[in-house]
This record gives C-alpha cells, sequence and structure tokens, in this order.
C-alpha cells in the first residue's frame, strides 16, 4: 500500500501553533546531542510582540502531514532590513529566508521546502538563503559537522540527513561558519602572553567589565561596537532599537560582570568580548521542562552557575582598528582576562568562540593563536527561484 500523500498547510490558530513547535520535540527526541529548548522561548520567539524581530519581518509558519499525522515543519520569511542591504554582503534585494526545518524524512522536507520557496516567490523574491531560524542574529545555517556534541547556548542542531535533502534539492553553499573549542586550562602560547603583558602596561588601554547597575548603558555600548564592527561582514543585519533593548533583558539572566569585557583607547571604548555559561549544560539535564521541578533547578543554576563551557558569542572591534595590531591585543586581553575569572569563578574547563564567518581571516587566525581548533561546522545555503 502507496504511503498517503504529504500535505503541506499554513499554520492557523493555535493547534496548529503547538503541533509547530510539539514535532521538532518527537523529531529530535532519539539524538542523544540534542538540548530540547524551553518552550516558553520557542514560544516567544514566534510571537509578535515578544520577538521584535516580527516588526521588520514577515513570516509564514507550514506544517507537513501525512495521513492527517504532523510529520514536519518550517518557516519562511522576509526580513525587510536584510532587503535593504548591499547584495555583495549576502542579503539584499529579492532575497527570502526559510528556516526552523524539522522533518521525518526526505519526503517531507522536500514538500515544506518547496511550500516555503512558493511563497517566497509569492511574495516576490527572487532568491533564498537558508536556513536561518529565524534572524542572522539567532541560530543560522545548517549543522554540517560536529553532531557529536551537544551544542551551547544559541547555537543550533539538526539531524546529519537533512544537509543531503537540502543539497539534493538543488541548494550551493554560499557560506560556511565556524565554532572553535578550546582548554582553557592551558595557558595560551607564550607569544599570546607577552602580548597581553604589553598591554597591561599600556595606559591607553584600559579593559574594564560590564556593570550591572549599569546594564543599560554598557548593553548598548556592546551594540554600537557590534553594529559598527560587523557592518561590512557577510549577512549583516543592523539591530534595531527595540532589538537592542529586547536582547539586553533577554541576556540579563545570563550576563555576569566579570565574563563581559569592554576594552577602551584613550577612555572611547573601542572593543568588546561577550562570554555567557553554557544554559544548554542545566537546560539538557532537565530536559528542557521547567515543570515540576525544572524551573527551580533553573533558577538555583543561575544564582551561581557552574558550568564546563564558557561560549562566546560576540565579539567586536570598531571598524576603524580592525587592521591595526590593536585590534588583535585589545582581543588577546579580554580572551586572557575572561579566560582566568571562568577557570576560578565558574569551574570551567572548556570554552567556544563562534560562530566565526569562514572568511573572516582576523578572528580565525586569533582563534588558531590561542590553539583553539575547529568543532562544529554550519553551512548557509543559496538557490535562485
Amino acid at each position: 500500500m502507496a504511503n498517503p500523500e504529504i500535505i503541506v498547510t499554513p499554520v492557523s490558530g493555535k493547534a496548529d501553533f503547538d503541533a509547530f513547535i510539539d514535532v521538532a520535540y518527537r523529531i529530535n527526541a532519539q539524538d542523544p546531542a540534542w538540548v530540547p529548548p524551553l518552550r516558553s522561548e520557542v514560544v516567544a520567539l514566534l510571537t509578535p510582540g515578544k520577538n521584535p524581530f516580527h516588526e521588520h519581518a514577515t513570516i509564514q509558519l507550514f506544517l507537513a502531514r501525512r495521513g492527517g499525522r504532523v510529520t514536519g515543519r518550517i518557516s519562511a520569511h522576509i526580513d525587510h532590513l536584510a532587503l535593504a542591504q548591499p547584495a555583495e554582503q549576502g542579503m539584499g534585494p529579492g532575497t527570502g529566508n526559510w528556516g526552523l526545518l524539522e522533518a521525518e524524512d526526505e519526503a517531507t522536507a522536500r514538500a515544506l521546502i518547496a511550500a516555503a520557496e512558493q511563497w517566497l516567490r509569492d511574495q516576490g523574491m527572487k532568491r533564498v538563503l537558508a536556513p536561518l531560524s529565524l534572524s542572522v542574529w539567532e541560530e543560522p545555517g545548517l549543522l554540517t559537522k560536529g553532531f557529536e556534541q551537544s551544542p551551547t547556548v544559541m547555537m543550533g542542531h539538526n539531524l546529519p540527513a537533512y544537509q543531503g535533502w537540502i543539497e539534493g534539492d538543488g541548494y550551493a553553499l554560499a557560506k560556511k561558519l565556524f565554532t572553535y573549542e578550546l582548554d582553557i586550562t592551558k595557558s595560551f602560547p607564550p607569544l599570546i602572553q607577552r602580548i597581553v603583558q604589553s598591554g597591561e602596561k599600556n595606559p591607553r588601554i584600559t579593559i574594564r567589565e560590564v556593570e550591572i547597575r549599569h546594564f543599560d548603558r554598557d548593553s548598548r555600548i556592546l551594540i554600537d561596537i557590534l553594529n559598527d564592527a560587523w557592518s561590512a561582514n557577510w549577512g549583516f543585519v543592523p539591530f534595531t532599537e527595540s532589538e537592542i533593548v529586547h536582547t539586553g533583558k533577554k541576556m540579563r539572566p545570563l550576563v555576569r560582570e566579570d565574563l563581559i569585557m569592554i576594552a577602551e583607547y584613550d577612555g572611547r571604548p573601542v572593543a568588546f568580548m561577550m562570554v555567557l555559561p553554557d544554559f544548554n549544560e542545566p537546560v539538557k539535564a532537565i530536559g528542557g521542562k521547567l515543570f515540576p521541578f525544572g524551573w527551580a533547578k533553573l533558577l538555583w543554576w543561575l544564582r551561581k552557575p557552574k558550568v564546563r563551557t564558557m561560549r562566546v558569542p560576540l565579539m567586536g572591534v570598531l571598524k576603524e582598528y580592525q587592521a591595526s595590531r590593536l585590534a588583535s591585543q585589545l582581543a588577546f586581553m579580554m580572551i586572557e582576562f575572561i579566560r582566568r575569572n571562568s577557570i576560578t569563578r565558574y569551574g570551567a574547563t572548556r570554552g567556544e568562540i563562534g560562530w566565526i564567518l569562514d572568511d573572516n581571516q582576523g578572528m580565525n587566525s586569533i582563534a588558531e593563536a590561542i590553539n583553539s581548533h575547529v568543532n562544529r561546522e554550519y553551512s548557509i545555503y543559496e538557490k535562485d527561484l
């Protein structure tokens, strides 16, 4: 008996919305490396008013069913700020996206991708860049190397089969993103230590921690540096005012003053480095479930986190300094200061840096100079519509 036809429909109503969220937990349940996200976080991601991405994006969610049973999901979306970016930087006019793909089998995946592509065509898009879930600042790319490791906080994870299904559907590689890991219990090479020591003696350089009591001020400094430092990068889309406020509130529970550094040169903020304790470690331990006891365990962890891994999600130097020796010196100083704090105050033994664009020579060189190595790769694909 032939399999029933796969039917793809737009998400409509609460039952569909719940099914869109639930199917990811079912499909990934047997993957030991998958970290079940907190359901409240997924709901917030997809809900206008809770995620300011919706203020400048048009989004359509889809479900696939076979014989009435949900077999997969996908989002199709257009980031209107991305449309205004230069085409040579990856986004640009006519470029839409899809993401949040989950599928039980290749036929389901192809049906979902076809539905997302048709929706983008109907919206006037000529090209698709995917997967992005949902924005380039959230979980960009498809995991294509490093399936055996659980992802760190704010990084994606997917089944290995998805790569073949997507590439078999006519998608070509547009960009790779790397994450690097390192043993932070080991001192950095002598050359890097000398660079750090030289910076510590330079009266024009100040490396300071962020201040929780002035978090709104310091978070704005970070975003301003980020928007400048990354503005010429592939895939860049600027943060809006709403996103600055939202990100500050979202990140605040994970923020530790001694893990986020601002580098000042002659009293002016010119660089920053943000490190987060790997929140995925306690989330995985509770299976992504807050009830009945998960919330208490997370609150206790947030009070005084102890983790194996620290992740560097964001780092930036103002463009005017990026070609100078000062840029790498500030980076090495911030990394070293936070490395010390991570070991002595949080019990961490491992660091993860990324993601980093494959053509970002400066950041890749810094990662390699401190004896880190690529542990995961994410691929972003493109296709003409």
